[in-house]
């Protein structure tokens, strides 16, 4: 199906609400009916059938089809989180006993989830280095039930060989997840590669605007089916209809977005990459990339999220850089229309994230719509704040 039908057109019956261009917003959490007949009927199918704006909202369900169209899957979930809806695809595959395998330093709440949350539970996980599917057929075991990916990874952006890892699974009987949320359903198709279900924090390209926070899981109807009969309806961590409808109008430059934001990123990576402070890159698509091979077989391109590590003496010249940029925004998340910096030594006191693993000089960036000339001459300026 054509990306641009699916971003304009899929799934918006105009005819049903007055040929209106723009999708309405339902801003209703109860829907009523005719008779008793008739609502039973619809209870029968509440994943599809608006009955309580908890499990099916109009404005979500346009959302929904054009989400799956773009993944490749046959259905999707909206949520109000990323997080959610990672907790939610990744308890619904497992119970007490079972094993779970993932990408060593996922994203933190993830971490969270796996490490602390399901362990609680009795369900244990095998982190490993994903660089090597070996590592994932050795740290198989009896009662594996799940493989989760996150390709590129978090922060330092290692990847994982997709196919051959789901074929792994597939010949062990495990399902695999995967967080596509850096490539976005633009860039890289895990679905078409053997994954059985791909979640993305929405916050990120797929909204783009820093004004909502959504997730969304991609599958088969009959995993989505069993993931809302289950953790979705019970965790109840839907998107209003509002956040939906903010979504549905992102989506329809989220090709031209996602273009502009990578040609500037290039210009950005080039000139970082060749300054004499700058002592390490992170990005996919750099060619010195280890896995630049790999980046180029299952992406279609890189988008605006990289890391580097800068030549400082100690956590205060990091700062010093930081705080002398003008047109990066110092904040968390990425995706959106802005750009951002991120420096990882911030976290030194957190609670919620370990810090201890990080080089103190690793700093992500997140590249926007902005001039890349001018962001050039924002990080020229901040460099010469330090020795």
């Amino acid at each position: 199906m054509d990306q641009s039908y699916i971003t304009n057109h899929l799934a918006e019956k105009r005819d049903q609400y007055f040929q209106a261009v723009a999708p309405p917003i339902i801003q209703s959490s109860n829907f009523a009916f005719k008779s008793v007949h008739q609502m039973r009927e619809s209870i029968k199918d509440e994943l599809n059938v608006p009955l309580y704006t908890r499990g099916c909202n109009p404005t979500v369900a346009i959302l929904r089809k054009k989400i799956a169209a773009l993944a490749g899957g046959e259905d999707a979930l909206v949520l109000s989180s990323g997080s959610a809806a990672v907790s939610a695809a990744v308890t619904a595959q497992v119970s007490a006993g079972d094993h779970i395998i993932c990408v060593a330093h996922p994203y933190g709440w993830t971490n969270k989830l796996l490490d602390i949350t399901l362990k609680r539970f009795n369900v244990s996980t095998t982190f490993v280095d994903s660089t090597a599917t070996e590592n994932f057929k050795n740290a198989i075991q009896t009662n594996t039930k799940l493989i989760i990916l996150e390709s590129p990874n978090s922060i330092t952006f290692e990847l994982q060989n997709i196919k051959a890892v789901a074929a792994l699974a597939k010949a062990n009987n495990i399902t695999t997840i995967i967080d596509n949320s850096y490539a976005s359903p633009i860039y890289q198709k895990p679905l078409q590669m053997g994954i059985d279900i791909s979640v993305h924090s929405a916050t990120k390209y797929l909204s783009g605007h820093s004004d909502l926070v959504a997730g969304v899981i991609i599958s088969s109807k009959a995993h989505i089916r069993k993931i809302f009969q289950g953790e979705f309806m019970t965790f109840g961590a839907a998107i209003s209809p509002n956040d939906a409808w903010l979504m549905l109008r992102s989506l329809r430059t989220l090709a031209i977005r996602m273009e502009h934001i990578t040609k500037n990123t290039e210009h950005v990576v080039s000139y970082l990459k060749s300054h004499p402070k700058v002592e390490k890159m992170y990005y996919p698509f750099d060619k010195n990339n280890p896995q630049y091979a790999l980046a180029r077989q299952q992406m279609k391109a890189a988008p605006g999220l990289f890391s580097i590590q800068i030549k400082a003496n100690n956590i205060a010249e990091v700062e010093q850089f930081v705080d002398a940029l003008k047109l990066f925004h110092l904040a968390v998340s990425w995706g959106g229309y802005e750009s951002l910096v991120f420096p990882l030594c911030v976290l030194t006191t957190s609670e919620n994230y370990s810090f201890s693993t990080r080089p103190f000089n690793l700093i992500r960036f997140s590249i926007g719509l902005d001039n890349p000339e001018e962001l050039i001459k924002d990080l020229d300026n901040a460099f010469g704040k330090i020795d």
